[in-house]
């Protein structure tokens, strides 16, 4: 009689247990809902810095540096000076134009004022002479010819001493015509023109001192300099290069597949390594008009113009960028782990009770982490993510599982 009511109670006890152990079958999965959220689809890829306006300060001389005023990442004003050459041989240039200048200027004054003081002197010494020489012989000619009244003088005599007097006379008008030419218009025009040449010369050397003050040709900021004290720079030689930095422009280079994904005035997001955790900001600015070869890459280079207020973009660094080419608000998204393939079809698998369904869907645009779903599912319905254990589980229609709380 025992042993016939364990038999009945043996199945009663069992059967829950049997159960219990059908309701831990399957593999363990991590589950994923789906919720809503905002998904910005992105291009990323990586550019280069440039400034938007640039301009380049060269030597226009030859000459060795003397001074460095200025200094990598400095802000400079056009016009101001960079460095100094040395122009030790101008210099010198300059105060022998100059002494040159005094004396053609003196020349130039004495000759508009009749000529040379010593000259001028002279020439009037020797009119007075002359002048005193023809009183002379007038006064020795009409003696001579008071006597020959009195037949005290000879023809002869009274010939010699008018002879005499026209040779004093010759002289003196020799003497004033010579006062007269003394200063011609000529000498004037000679005098001038060395007054000129004495004056371009001095222009030549200031303009050489001049060049040896390397001056900056825009305002911005220095961002390639180099130079020390000592270097040596011939005519044309690269000083520095100066930018206007609150903009750069950053070429990113985008992939051939990626390229019709981007457009004009698209937002952009800039990355720097060496600025871990900054981030600037830009739009699309110019579309390429071709690709190129980039190492193993076929790509074309987008032009964005990105806002630098701080400066802290160095035009030559390389630099992550992400092109945001499409966002949608509150969209209903599954992690991109979620997301499967059979055949040809997308899909996931939808938790329903602890059993999986295959349940097509239809998707819009991704995210490094989400994808959105157009259609398929409803908000809060929960999609397999992972299989927790056993790891190399394979997930398949109709299985049961054993749930575990996901995202």
């Amino acid at each position: 009689m025992k042993k016939y009511w364990l038999l009945l109670i043996l199945p009663a006890v069992l059967l829950p247990w049997w159960g219990l152990g059908r309701s831990d079958s399957g593999p363990e999965v991590d589950f994923a809902t789906v919720r809503k959220t905002d998904i910005e689809s992105t291009v990323p890829t990586n550019g280069k810095v440039e400034p938007v306006q640039w301009a380049a300060a060269r030597a226009e001389t030859s000459g060795v540096v003397r001074t460095v005023d200025i200094q990598l990442g400095q802000r400079v004003h056009a016009g101001q000076v960079l460095v100094n050459l040395d122009t030790t041989s101008a210099r010198a240039e300059l105060a022998s134009a100059l002494a040159s200048k005094e004396q053609a200027q003196a020349d130039a004054t004495a000759l508009a004022q009749g000529g040379k003081a010593s000259t001028q002197a002279e020439l009037e010494d020797q009119i007075r002479t002359a002048k005193a020489a023809v009183a002379v012989a007038q006064r020795n000619l009409e003696a001579l010819k008071r006597l020959a009244t009195r037949q005290a003088a000879t023809k002869v005599q009274v010939q010699d001493a008018k002879d005499a007097l026209d040779r004093a006379n010759l002289s003196l008008a020799g003497l004033e015509d010579k006062r007269k030419t003394l200063v011609t218009a000529s000498d004037q025009a000679v005098a001038q023109a060395k007054v000129h040449d004495a004056q371009a010369a001095v222009s030549l050397a200031q303009h050489k001192i001049a060049l040896g003050e390397v001056r900056s040709p825009i305002s911005g900021t220095v961002y390639q300099f180099d130079l020390k004290v000592g270097a040596y720079l011939e005519p044309g030689g690269l000083v520095a290069y100066i930018g206007k930095l609150d903009q750069v422009k950053v070429t990113v280079y985008v992939d051939e597949p990626d390229l019709g994904r981007v457009g004009l005035n698209m937002p952009v997001a800039i990355t720097w390594d060496a600025r871990p955790g900054q981030k600037w900001y830009g739009r699309v600015d110019k579309l390429p008009t071709q690709v190129i070869a980039l190492g193993t890459r076929t790509v074309g280079e987008v032009t964005t113009i990105v806002d630098n207020p701080n400066h802290d973009l160095l035009p030559g660094v390389t630099v992550n960028a992400t092109i945001i080419s499409k966002i949608v608000k509150d969209a209903a998204s599954i992690p991109k782990a979620a997301l499967r393939t059979i055949g040809s079809t997308n899909g996931v698998y939808k938790l329903t009770g602890r059993t999986i369904v295959w349940t097509p869907v239809k998707t819009g645009i991704s995210d490094i982490n989400n994808v959105q779903i157009l259609s398929g599912l409803q908000v809060g319905d929960r999609v397999a993510d992972r299989v927790v254990e056993p790891s190399d589980a394979e997930l398949q229609n109709g299985m049961s599982v054993r749930p575990v709380s996901g995202t």
